[in-house]
């Protein structure tokens, strides 16, 4: 539940990000990147949906304090969707999500 939570808000702020056009689009999707790459410093490359989500929920103050160091003279890219954006775009490379939805591996 609290993945299928995350999963809608982080959509919607995908959804934010992509009807932005000209300078704000620009900004924020600088704001994305830079945001993806401290998930990435932060979580590592093999982490799950859910500790991407437990990340998210303990916080993300440290987003707003980066998008304001990116975009300083464009506080419309510190809104709260273009983070929520961020981690929907790192959240296709958790090792267990995979075609939209998580995937279940078996041992053989």
């Amino acid at each position: 539940m609290r993945l299928t939570l995350a999963v809608e808000q982080w959509r919607s702020g995908e959804r934010f990000v992509s009807g932005l056009e000209g300078r704000p689009s620009l900004r924020a999707e600088e704001v994305v990147d830079a945001t993806v790459a401290e998930l990435r410093r932060r979580l590592g490359g093999a982490f799950t949906a859910s500790e991407l989500v437990d990340l998210y929920e303990s916080g993300t103050g440290w987003a707003l304090d980066l998008a304001s160091r990116v975009a300083p003279a464009d506080p419309d890219a510190w809104d709260s969707r273009v983070t929520d954006a961020a981690f929907l775009r790192y959240l296709g490379q958790a090792q267990d999500w995979g075609g939209g939805r998580l995937v279940y591996r078996t041992e053989n």
